[in-house]
């Protein structure tokens, strides 16, 4: 990625919520906050005249809510990255805003270091999925119309490397997987680095999501 700060533009309507987001923004050296919006509205008017690199936006907000705001931004502005803010209980927003051209999500209660990672894989034009998603929710993602990954070649995994997939898609720890197939701790760590880095993601629930939408794993719903 290039050392040019990432500008960025926030959405949300609780003032109070988003003056500590742009706080803690404002504190990272390779980040601009080109400024607020408290509605949809707002965020597309903002845009118009800032044109960031990223955007973090509530779903929920009056005048013209996440969703109808990121299709009509993603359609006149699809070099922007989006990232979409949510509450835990809120799976079917996070799916639509997702299809309406959100490049990633993130709950409310995301810790700092995951919200700046968010910022800067998303402006790498690639997707971010929340640490904290529910095996319900990357279900959904799995099989919604959001495909990442429907353009890129799609790699090759061993038995062993479905083994662990399925294992990971279930809950286990590097530990419990290492106990079941008779491995160390620090083996299945390597070889869990090579399957995040053969699928293209970041975390457990980009696994999860890639594994579900490719038929590695099918949950127990």
């Amino acid at each position: 990625m290039s050392t040019t700060a990432i500008k960025i533009v926030i959405a949300d309507d609780h003032e109070i919520f988003r003056d500590g987001l742009k706080l803690m923004l404002q504190r990272q050296t390779d980040i601009i906050v080109a400024g607020e919006a408290a509605d949809g509205k707002e965020l597309i008017e903002l845009v118009k005249h800032t044109l960031p690199d990223v955007i973090i936006t509530d779903v929920k907000m009056p005048q013209l809510d996440g969703v109808a705001a990121t299709k009509y931004l993603t359609e006149h502005y699809p070099s922007i990255g989006i990232i979409a803010l949510t509450m835990f209980d809120e799976e079917d927003l996070i799916v639509d805003m997702l299809e309406a051209g959100a490049k990633g999500y993130l709950l409310k209660n995301a810790d700092k270091t995951e919200i700046i990672e968010a910022v800067h894989t998303v402006a790498n034009n690639e997707p971010h999925y929340c640490r904290l998603t529910s095996q319900k929710l990357a279900g959904m993602v799995a099989k919604s119309k959001f495909n990442w990954h429907l353009k890129k070649e799609k790699p090759e995994f061993n038995e062993r490397e479905q083994e662990i997939i399925c294992y990971i898609c279930e809950g286990l720890t590097n530990k419990e997987i290492g106990e079941k197939i008779f491995l160390s701790v620090r083996t299945v760590e390597g070889l869990r680095l090579k399957i995040i880095e053969k699928m293209n993601v970041k975390n457990t629930a980009g696994i999860i999501v890639y594994a579900i939408r490719e038929h590695l794993y099918t949950p127990l719903l």
